[in-house]
């Protein structure tokens, strides 16, 4: 009998391990399926606030391609909710040293605020880094439906890690994070699966780039433009940022690579228009293609919306933000339009703190 016993173990110890290697590669190609979970080193503001990790988990690409990314789980110490909060932050730049994950130099003040408070209000937050920074693939910058799918697979990932945590979800962001939540309203129903999106808050969002994209050659901002130009060229390779780059534009591209958002801004913050982009201005072909990838509300959201703009918005000019609200508002969903009173890019998270946490609340109630 000990030897039938031994033999019936060895055998039902194999076949585990051949399902194990089957059913394993299969999950692992799962959205939200968490590859890696590592202690992640916080800024001192959301140590006290949260446990966190910094994990490598599966997403897909625009064309429902398997990729990983990185990101952040925060778990509140106190006052635990089982709520999640998908916090989308705004532009850090291309290379994979730009993960705010890994790199506190580009964990902005104002999403560390904003991220404070909800963890004060007990949800749980989970904060991609976005495809492309951090991992193998490059970063397709401003493509929407790219953030958005991170920050859906990012509250999987964070359920996956806790079993507690509900269904609901609300999607918050900072101008690339804005403009990717209101993206991730707009994929949720086809995508999200189980999940249950209460809610979208956009902070200075990007949007209708199309009425803004030949005011920044010649402003100090039009790094903007350049990193924009090669999110075009990631999830298109015909297109051929060159075309459109003038020479000594082109010249200086190794700072996308070797630098984050404060290095880029400033290395062609004075240039001339003309030595930005050839002839000053970018083409109507060339404006309309990133359109089509940049701007949300092509669509309509899946569920309640909360757009937050400060009238001295130095990045994306206030007066997209009416226009994007009856652009919502034309599908019958719900919108409102904070206006925060000379309020600067940055500045409009940092005034609406609690303004947002309580509109987030009021969605989960």
């Amino acid at each position: 009998m000990r030897k039938i016993s031994r033999l019936l173990l060895a055998a039902l110890i194999a076949a585990a391990g051949m399902l194990v290697a089957t059913a394993g590669p299969a999950y692992a190609t799962l959205p939200g399926f968490v590859l890696s979970s590592t202690t992640a080193s916080l800024p001192p503001t959301l140590s006290a606030l949260a446990t966190g990790k910094r994990i490598t988990y599966v997403t897909t690409n625009i064309n429902g391609g398997i990729i990983t990314a990185t990101g952040l789980v925060l778990t509140p110490k106190t006052n635990k909710k089982n709520r999640t909060v998908a916090w989308g932050h705004g532009t850090t730049g291309l290379a994979d040293n730009c993960a705010p994950s890994t790199n506190q130099a580009v964990f902005w003040n104002e999403a560390r605020l904003a991220i404070a408070e909800m963890l004060t209000r007990g949800w749980t937050v989970a904060a991609p880094d976005y495809p492309g920074i951090g991992t193998a693939q490059n970063h397709p910058y401003l493509i929407g439906a790219s953030v958005a799918r991170s920050l859906i697979d990012n509250v999987r990932a964070a359920r996956n890690l806790d079993a507690a945590l509900s269904t609901q979800y609300v999607v918050d962001g900072h101008s690339q994070g804005g403009q990717g939540s209101l993206f991730a309203s707009q994929l949720a129903p086809s995508y999200d699966g189980n999940l249950v999106l209460k809610g979208t808050a956009a902070i200075a969002p990007v949007n209708n780039t199309q009425e803004f994209i030949n005011y920044i050659p010649g402003n100090p901002a039009q790094g903007y433009l350049v990193m924009a130009l090669y999110g075009v060229s990631v999830v298109e390779p015909s297109f051929k940022p060159n075309n459109v780059l003038a020479a000594p534009a082109e010249a200086q591209l190794g700072v996308l690579q070797s630098g984050c958002l404060p290095e880029i801004l400033a290395t062609y913050q004075n240039f001339a228009a003309t030595d930005l982009v050839e002839g000053g201005v970018v083409p109507d072909a060339v404006v309309a293609k990133m359109a089509s990838y940049e701007n949300p509300a092509q669509t309509a959201p899946s569920a309640p919306v909360l757009l937050v703009h400060g009238t001295e918005d130095e990045a994306v000019p206030y007066f997209t933000a009416p226009i994007l609200r009856d652009q919502i508002a034309a599908y019958g969903v719900p919108v409102t339009l904070q206006t925060i009173d000379g309020a600067g890019h940055d500045q409009a998270v940092s005034q609406s703190v609690t303004l947002v946490a309580d509109w987030i609340a009021a969605r989960f109630t």
